[in-house]
């Protein structure tokens, strides 16, 4: 399946219009995955000093909801869902110190600070400001250009599971039929994995017929899946093999995909149908303070390991969700 979009599609991810008109000529993208690399590619090779500058004009000061210069709907809407987390932890006065540390920021580098804000509080946000205003603006300038890139990728992970739902309506039956398919294939590896594993015997896969990596999120408060949780996953990568606990630098974690619960509680394609998948420790993350506004977790992130002896093997991630809990277990 190919994917293609239009212009304000494309502007509303990134504000740039050098962007969103690149984006069209390389179009159509067989994956995200495609999309995002060329992305990257557009954002940090081609695009100018003025494109950056525009689509940092696009985004509303963190802890308001309108920005500066025009946006088109969909990106205002996406503004407002990214910041969910903040306005939720915002006070009356950490919104004054916000909005003042705002203006110290434009005053000094001439542009909205700008930082990718999902699941972040207002908190972390303001620390964050504080620490980068004492960068230099060259530096500064680059930073922002790298945190526009991660709100890109997000938007354009909305953008394709968005076109990926509509596709799929097309086609009720057969939608019905593989999550059938599916629901069946999770509760025969189940049994399986249970019976071999007793039995000491390798458990063995046949090819894929979904990504190597899934999730659903289980509201236990109310006993029915999670609707319209927003899932991200990502990779570890940098120059120590894996993360240390309470270390900081080394290496970040890379996007490799997001979505957002159906219905059922299960997420969208994170990964693409791969018969091997690449051995590294991986991140998933729940926005479960959209979710749950008042709840006591802001986020949730499960971090976990796949070996190369694991790298044919299906790794399935629930999460079983109350307002001040949660808990997981490694699925088959």
């Amino acid at each position: 399946m190919e994917f293609s979009f239009d212009e304000k599609d494309f502007v509303s991810c990134c504000g740039s219009t050098r962007f969103a008109k690149d984006m069209v000529l390389a179009s159509p993208f067989s994956s995200l995955q495609h999309a995002v690399s060329v992305a990257r590619d557009v954002w940090f090779n081609k695009v100018d000093v003025n494109g950056w500058l525009q689509a940092f004009s696009a985004h509303p000061q963190i802890g308001h909801t309108h920005a500066p210069s025009v946006a088109s709907e969909a990106s205002a809407h996406w503004s407002k869902g990214e910041q969910s987390t903040a306005l939720s932890t915002a006070t009356g006065s950490s919104l004054q110190e916000l909005s003042e540390w705002n203006a110290r920021y434009w005053e000094k580098f001439g542009f909205v600070f700008l930082i990718c804000a999902s699941g972040r509080t207002t908190d972390e946000i303001l620390a964050e400001l504080k620490r980068r205003y004492t960068n230099r603006p060259i530096v500064e300038f680059e930073i922002a250009a790298q945190e526009q890139m991660k709100i890109t990728e997000l938007r354009l992970a909305k953008l394709f599971s968005s076109a990926e739902e509509i596709s799929s309506r097309t086609d009720k039956y057969s939608t019905a039929k593989k999550a059938e398919e599916d629901r069946i294939s999770i509760i025969s590896s189940h049994v399986t994995a249970a019976s071999e594993g007793s039995s000491g015997k390798p458990i063995h896969h046949s090819a894929r017929t979904r990504p190597p990596i899934t999730t659903h999120v289980l509201d236990v408060s109310r006993g029915s899946p999670a609707a319209g949780i927003e899932v991200l996953l990502e990779v570890w990568r940098g120059v120590h093999p894996r993360p240390t606990f309470g270390a900081t630098g080394g290496g970040s974690w890379v996007f490799q995909g997001s979505s957002a619960t159906d219905q059922d509680g299960r997420s969208g394609q994170l990964l693409s149908i791969v018969e091997d998948v690449s051995p590294g420790i991986y991140r998933i993350s729940f926005n479960t303070g959209k979710y749950i506004p008042n709840g006591f977790f802001p986020y949730v992130s499960i971090v976990f390991e796949i070996k190369d002896s694991q790298k044919r093997e299906h790794f399935h991630v629930p999460l079983l969700l109350s307002p001040f809990s949660f808990s997981t277990y490694r699925g088959s």
